[in-house]
């Protein structure tokens, strides 16, 4: 069982990259985590469908056939903190293959990764910075894997 949590870009504060390793630490004690960046060449007065088929060709270079592939995207399904838990554990430990989540580039994703994937999940109907969404889907990975576990991180 792995997760991998797939992103387009570095994340360049480093406040921010602390708190990203703190979370991806914790989430080690319970499964094998790892986070992808995806470098993408600087696109200058590119076509917004050029640039999400490049970044789609690279993203897709890093997805291996047996994997579950989950793309985080505005317009997924949205889960409160328990029903993300169930997801995990749906998903990823009953299943036991690896299981990807994504974060696109500024414009989204191409239509070759959205086929690709399994299925869209939302973590708010808000749009956040490709660097915020990282530490947001690693605390909620990390309170969905205390919830399993019955750890007392999540407070209900």
């Amino acid at each position: 069982m792995k997760i991998k949590l797939l992103v387009v870009g570095k994340t360049t504060d480093s406040l921010l990259n602390s708190l990203i390793l703190n979370y991806k630490k914790r989430i080690n004690r319970y499964i094998n985590f790892e986070i992808i960046e995806i470098k993408v060449p600087k696109f200058k007065n590119g076509k917004i469908t050029d640039i999400k088929k490049k970044e789609g060709i690279k993203i897709l270079e890093k997805i291996s056939i047996n994997d579950q592939v989950f793309l985080l995207d505005e317009k997924g399904d949205n889960y409160n903190s328990i029903e993300f838990a169930k997801f995990v554990e749906n998903n990823i430990i009953l299943n036991g293959k690896c299981i990807i989540f994504i974060t696109g580039g500024a414009y989204g994703f191409s239509d070759e990764v959205y086929l690709r994937s399994k299925s869209k999940l939302s973590l708010s109907k808000m749009t956040f910075s490709h660097q915020i969404i990282r530490l947001i889907i690693l605390e909620q990975l990390y309170r969905a894997f205390t919830i399993i576990n019955n750890h007392p991180y999540h407070n209900q």
